[in-house]
């Protein structure tokens, strides 16, 4: 098998430190895309969860390898007899388009090393090494740019073909990269982010790389395209947006770039045969649900698919697409470019924002149909069921609204509520004591975290601690118990020191930003027992 060194033909790269990162109208257009396609495809796909005859029912169909403990080059055959006639780049565009998808990350190489693009690392690749003898990554670049969708590719940092890399046998693909893997991984990098046009994402997974390989890895990306964002799976924070854990959605809005990725089913995303695959409505509404909820926290939802060896689309997976297409047809005005909700919590569902709408996911309709917005301080003008060829106007009474007699669409009625002006929700705040100062205990703070440390496994770290309080205006004395050097401390926005000086408002935001090593780092900052200000006049 050909392997070539990369550090003989490729040039020395700029720093990280000195390599462009992504524009704020950059981050902002990929923020408002909201929702994806993800596609795994690749010699796995052949096998589709079966080993000489037996299911593998341990782990997902893409990692069969390891999973079915397949030696190498009984694995090797697998990739050699691929051949994926069915493949159709500008079917499983107009397919993206039809489930209201903005933007396709197809799997460029997965754990098991086999390249659906035409790397000159090594002679595993589609082009080089399989019948079918094309470069498919391509393919879909080429038939995305047709279709108007953007284009992005996954790629992992483990592989167990590569001789100089760890194997298959790390149960938890936590591997770490020895330098050699490393500078193969630049490589081929190098050529993703030179032939195949302009990527608005590279989605790095697995293995443990150290920070100085996380650096380069981005720092690749960015010299070569500043405008691609980078996957938090790089790690050790050095990602342009974060990523959720597997389907994982998170409880809160966080308010840095993040995505979900989701599978259509959870147990597997590269395609397996023996898949049970039944109720296509209920399994619509199920990805509907989650859509919402990912916008609705300010996030993307990435959603896959795995197509069968041969190249075809699996017609169960098609028809759920659609469904959410067919939904997102009527209702994606309050899911494309929408903001996170202002709420903390709404008992009844969701809301996303635009600029003079709240749009309310109605999940359970309360008692008497009445929504309440709490901590709504902004007058509504106007309310109507969203979708309707002719909306009724619904009753608005200060921070509540009342639901008409019938029932809207499953799986959410969806609301539209008109404002003017800036939109302002006093969220639920911290009272002062007796004597006019008030404490902000940690277990009180909004914690918001970062999911992409050292490694797929770590702790989440914090990266920063919220508190909203009300006090009267005046001069207050900040205090830190237990005091931490280089702690950053934000109050209503701006920089604040030992002293602030507040003025009237209905309630103020406090931030902290713990220091090195708690900053961006791999530990809880436990240390932060409490903040208290103390009026001075």
């Amino acid at each position: 098998m050909r392997f070539l060194s990369p550090l003989l033909l490729l040039p020395v790269l700029l720093s990280a430190a000195e390599a462009r990162r992504p524009s704020p109208e950059t981050v902002r257009a990929w923020q408002s895309r909201k929702f994806g396609m993800f596609i795994h495809f690749g010699a796995y796909s052949e096998l589709g969860g079966m080993w000489k005859g037996e299911r593998v029912t341990r782990g997902y169909s893409e990692q069969i390898q390891a999973q079915g403990n397949i030696p190498k080059d009984e694995y090797e055959q697998v990739a050699r007899r691929f051949q994926p006639v069915k493949w159709d780049p500008d079917q499983i565009a107009q397919l993206a388009k039809a489930a209201g998808m903005k933007f396709i990350v197809l799997t460029s190489k997965h754990h098991d090393g086999f390249s659906l693009f035409h790397t000159r690392q090594s002679d595993y690749n589609v082009v080089d090494g399989s019948p079918y003898g094309k470069d498919i990554v391509k393919s879909l670049a080429d038939a995305c740019a047709r279709a108007g969708l953007k284009f992005g590719v996954y790629y992992s940092t483990i592989d167990w073909h590569y001789p100089g890399g760890t194997g298959a046998d790390m149960p938890r693909n936590d591997n770490l990269i020895p330098k050699a893997h490393e500078d193969f991984n630049v490589a081929q990098i190098k050529e993703l982010m030179t032939g195949y046009g302009p990527l608005t994402e590279i989605w790095f997974d697995m293995g443990k790389p150290t920070p100085e390989q996380s650096r380069r890895f981005t720092g690749t990306v960015h010299e070569l395209q500043p405008e691609c964002m980078v996957s938090g799976r790089v790690f050790n924070h050095q990602g342009d947006f974060t990523v959720m854990g597997d389907n994982a959605i998170p409880e809160y809005v966080i308010d840095e770039p993040w995505q979900t990725p989701a599978s259509i089913y959870g147990e597997t995303w590269g395609y397996r045969s023996w898949q049970k695959r039944e109720d296509a409505a209920g399994k619509t509404n199920e990805h509907i649900e989650k859509l919402v909820k990912v916008v609705s926290r300010g996030g993307n939802y990435l959603l896959n698919i795995g197509p069968r060896g041969d190249g075809s689309v699996v017609e169960f997976e098609a028809e759920v697409l659609k469904g959410v297409g067919r939904w997102l047809s009527t209702y994606g005005d309050a899911i494309y470019g929408a903001s996170a909700q202002p709420f903390r919590k709404l008992e009844f569902g969701h809301a996303t924002v635009k600029p003079g709408k709240l749009y309310l996911f109605v999940k359970t309709r309360p008692a008497g149909g009445r929504l309440l917005l709490p901590g709504l301080k902004t007058r509504l003008t106007r309310a109507y069921p969203l979708g309707g060829a002719k909306p009724e106007a619904l009753k608005i009474e200060g921070n509540s609204i009342t639901l008409g007699a019938t029932p809207g669409a499953s799986p959410f009625e969806v609301v539209v509520a008109e404002y003017r002006g800036a939109l302002e929700v006093i969220p639920p705040s911290i009272a002062p004591e007796a004597d006019g100062s008030v404490t902000l205990a940690a277990q009180q703070a909004d914690a918001f975290y970062n999911y992409n440390g050292r490694g797929y496994y770590e702790r989440p770290s914090v990266y920063k601690l919220q508190w909203h309080f009300t006090v009267k205006p005046g001069k207050y004395r900040i205090e830190v118990k237990p005091a931490l050097a280089g702690t950053s401390i934000q109050v209503d926005g701006r920089s604040a020191g030992a002293e602030v000086q507040l003025g009237p408002k209905d309630y103020h935001t406090l931030a902290i930003t713990p220091p090195p090593p708690f900053a961006k780092g791999d530990r809880l900052p436990g240390a932060v027992e409490l903040i208290r200000l103390t009026r001075e006049n």
